[in-house]
């Protein structure tokens, strides 16, 4: 039931939201024989759909002591038997929803562990989740490289064959410029030296909202980040320890991002950019599956496009053009949210590897910082 904050929602939410879809959207519109479980839940685990109804206060997630952990389950196995059970007789449109339901829980998967992460943040005795510590790296970071592309019209977008949400289509042509991008994340010890270098203290370095967000918040480093001595420890899945230098830092906003970018002479890529150099790849990396539950020092060569931590990028979330959201309240999932916020790409140590590919859209607001948000810089060339 713990809600640390509006923006993150208790794990039982989640296991009750993501049943709710089934059941809305699934067992509702496509099995005939459907009789609502509970009507009240309707209203108490719907995210954000208007054209479905009410729904209760994101704020106010937390306060939901009824239905029971015990409820919420037994409503699961009701939901879960159901749809299996439609999956034999299920039409095109059925199955396409069962499956865009199967990629939200993935969302909510890698969400419910970012929003316990917060929780646990914000417990003076500092829980840990994992029950040992995620181990250092292996090995250091290599060098920044910049890998060069030249000029190009590219087609960006997801053109079908295999499952993609709205927001990723459709394809089209892009004219790309020439530009490097860098070879891996920044690091922490690359963070750390921005913030030595009172980078957190320099107006001329941040977007005036950014710089507004700095004096509001307090913000000196990253979340979850403490100084201790001469040295930063960070609070992770695995408890608190000092940071490991090598590994992606984590946890900043677009601002901070931007602004880091700055101080070190280069900028964000654009998603197109990013696009561009992850498309031809495997997607492979440093994923939930890997047990890590931390972002991890990057091999040679262009290295983790996928995995480890969400890439802010320069570009704000629009629609492509000709962008067309799926019909009804399902329209609702990505378009309505076109409007002041940032994308990202990528994934991240918390996200499942087969939820991810180089057309995935990601998108928050400029000032989040819970999510495993990291920074890739690029440079015209």
């Amino acid at each position: 039931m713990v809600q640390s904050m509006p923006d993150a929602s208790p794990a039982k939410w989640h296991l009750a939201h993501t049943t709710w879809f089934f059941e809305e959207f699934v067992l509702a519109r496509f099995d005939r024989a459907h009789r609502w479980r509970d009507e009240r839940y309707r209203v108490l685990f719907n995210s954000y759909y208007d054209a479905v109804g009410p729904r209760h206060a994101r704020s106010q997630r937390g306060v939901l002591s009824r239905p029971s952990l015990e409820e919420v389950a037994a409503w699961r196995r009701w939901v879960d038997e159901r749809v299996l059970a439609l999956v034999g007789r299920a039409d095109e449109e059925a199955l396409a929803t069962i499956v865009l339901g199967t990629h939200h829980e993935q969302q909510h998967q890698e969400l419910l562990l970012t929003d316990a992460k917060h929780a646990l943040s914000s417990n003076p005795l500092q829980p840990a989740y994992a029950a040992r510590a995620a181990p250092a790296g292996a090995h250091g970071a290599p060098p920044l490289a910049w890998v060069p592309f030249a000029e190009a019209v590219v087609e960006i977008g997801h053109g079908g064959g295999s499952f993609a949400f709205d927001n990723e289509t459709p394809a089209h042509r892009a004219l790309v410029g020439a530009f490097a991008l860098g070879s891996r994340l920044v690091t922490n010890a690359e963070y750390a030296a921005f913030i030595d270098d009172g980078g957190y203290e320099e107006p001329a370095l941040w977007l005036s909202d950014g710089w507004a967000e700095v004096r509001a918040r307090g913000w000196s480093a990253p979340l979850y980040w403490e100084r201790r001595g001469e040295g930063w420890t960070e609070f992770g899945l695995y408890g608190s320890r000092a940071i490991d230098a090598h590994a992606p830092v984590s946890h900043v906003s677009f601002y901070e991002a931007d602004a880091y970018a700055r101080w070190a002479g280069a900028r964000l890529p654009t998603e197109a950019e990013w696009e561009r150099a992850a498309s031809q790849r495997v997607v492979e990396g440093n994923f939930v599956e890997s047990g890590r539950l931390a972002p991890a020092a990057a091999g040679s060569g262009l290295a983790q496009l996928f995995g480890d931590a969400w890439e802010w990028t320069a570009s704000a979330y629009l629609p492509y053009p000709r962008f067309r959201p799926l019909r009804g309240a399902l329209g609702e999932y990505n378009g309505k949210f076109m409007s002041g916020q940032m994308v990202l790409r990528g994934g991240s140590c918390l996200s499942p590897a087969d939820h991810l590919r180089a057309t995935y859209r990601n998108f928050f607001p400029p000032a989040a910082r819970w999510q495993v948000t990291g920074i890739r810089l690029a440079r015209d060339d």
